[in-house]
C-alpha cells in the first residue's frame, strides 16, 4: 500500500505467474517469470482528472475556441436580457419575468462549465479537487432542472393566457409568481443535494480519472469500486421525477392549448394565439431532445465516447447561447429596446 500523487492510498493486486522451465532447453526459449499488474484502487481521493473529451485530446485546443464563442455570446445575450426586462415596464408581464430566471440560470450554468474546461483545453489543467468536482456537479444539474422547472412554469402561463385570458392577471399575480420560482429553486436543490450526498459516502475508486470536460453524476459514479447501485437509482430518480415530470406536464398543457386553439374560428386569432408559443415550444424541444439524449446515452447507449461528450457540451452550452436569440427575435419589444441600447452607445461613441 502507497500514498499517491491524488492524496489517496493505492492499493495494487498482482498475480505472479510461475512456469517451470526445462533446463535442457535453449536460454532464448525459456519463459520468464513475470508479475503484472490486475487493478488499483484508491481510497478516499482528494484530487481527480478531467481529461477533456477522450480520443480527441489531441484536438481539442482547437475545440475549445467555437465552444468559447458560444459561450461567450451566451453570457452577453444573457446578460442583455436582464438588462431590457426590468428596465422596460411593458415586459414586466409573467412570461417575462420567468424568461429572467432562465437568463440568469444560463449565465450561472456557464461560469460553472466554462472555467475549468477551457484550462483543460488550453492549459492541460487536467487536476481537480474531488470535492470542488462535487460542487460542481452539484450546480450543473440543478440549474438545470431549475430551467426545466421555469419551462413548466412558461407553459402554465401560456395555458392560461390562452385558455383563461380573462383570469390570467388574477392567477398569476406577483405572489404566486414568486413562490412558483422558490419551489422550482427548492425542488432543484433539494434533490440534486441528494447526488453529492450519496457519492460522499464512496470511498473506494477503481480510477481518479473522468472521461469528461466536466464533472458529470454518472461519470463520477462509474468511477466507483463499491456497490453503486444506490447512486445510480437516485440519479434516475431526480431524472425522472423532475425532467420526465416537467416534460409530461409541459405537453398536457400544450395538448390543452392546441385544443383551445383549434376552437377559434378566425385563422387570424389561430396564428396569433399560436405565434405567442413558438418561442417557449422552439426552447423547449431544444432543451429536452438534447437532455434526455445525453441522460440515456450516458446510461444506456453505447454511443462514442468522443460523440457523448461533445454533445453533452453542446446541450449545456448552446440552448443558453439560443434562447436570448430566440426570445428577441420574437418580441418585437426586446428587439427594439436592443436596438435602441446600440443605437445609444453609437451615438455617445461619435
Amino acid at each position: 500500500m502507497e500514498r499517491n500523487f491524488f492524496g489517496a492510498f493505492k492499493f495494487h493486486t498482482t498475480t505472479a505467474k510461475c512456469d517451470k522451465v526445462n533446463q535442457n532447453q535453449p536460454k532464448e526459449g525459456r519463459i520468464s517469470t513475470s508479475i503484472k499488474p490486475m487493478n488499483v484502487s484508491y481510497l478516499n481521493p482528494t484530487t481527480v482528472n478531467l481529461i477533456g473529451i477522450p480520443g480527441l485530446q489531441h484536438v481539442q485546443f482547437w475545440i475549445g475556441f467555437p465552444f468559447f464563442a458560444v459561450c461567450i455570446a451566451a453570457i452577453l445575450g444573457n446578460i442583455i436580457l436582464l438588462i431590457v426586462i426590468p428596465a422596460e415596464r411593458s415586459l414586466h408581464q409573467p412570461m417575462y419575468i420567468f424568461l429572467a430566471v432562465p437568463a440568469a440560470t444560463d449565465i450561472g450554468l456557464c461560469a460553472a462549465i466554462a472555467p475549468k474546461m477551457f484550462a483543460i483545453f488550453w492549459f492541460q489543467s487536467f487536476s481537480m479537487a474531488f470535492d470542488a468536482c462535487l460542487t460542481q456537479l452539484f450546480f450543473i444539474h440543478a440549474l438545470q432542472c431549475m430551467e426545466s422547472g421555469i419551462l413548466l412554469a412558461m407553459a402554465f402561463d401560456r395555458y392560461v393566457a390562452i385558455c383563461d385570458p380573462l383570469r390570467h392577471t388574477s392567477i398569476l399575480t406577483p405572489s404566486i409568481l414568486g413562490r412558483l420560482m422558490a419551489a422550482v429553486a427548492t425542488r432543484a436543490v433539494v434533490l440534486v443535494g441528494l447526488l453529492p450526498i450519496l457519492i460522499k459516502r464512496l470511498h473506494v475508486f477503481h480510477s481518479v480519472h473522468i472521461a469528461h470536460s466536466y464533472c458529470e453524476h454518472m461519470a463520477v459514479v462509474k468511477l466507483a469500486a463499491e456497490d453503486a447501485r444506490v447512486n445510480k437509482i437516485c440519479g434516475l430518480f431526480v431524472g425522472f421525477s423532475i425532467l420526465g415530470f416537467d416534460m409530461i406536464c409541459i405537453l398536457i398543457s400544450y395538448s390543452l392549448i392546441f385544443q383551445a386553439v383549434f376552437r377559434l374560428q378566425q385563422k387570424e386569432a389561430r396564428l396569433k394565439a399560436f405565434n405567442t408559443c413558438t418561442a417557449h415550444i422552439f426552447v423547449f424541444l431544444e432543451f429536452y431532445i438534447l437532455a434526455f439524449f445525453s441522460f440515456f446515452s450516458h446510461r444506456f447507449g453505447h454511443v462514442a465516447p468522443p460523440t457523448h461528450i461533445l454533445l453533452s457540451t453542446i446541450y449545456l452550452l448552446l440552448p443558453p447561447a439560443l434562447n436570448p436569440v430566440v426570445y428577441g427575435v420574437k418580441n418585437v419589444v426586446i428587439r427594439k429596446r436592443v436596438a435602441q441600447m446600440f443605437l445609444l452607445n453609437c451615438g455617445s461613441q461619435q
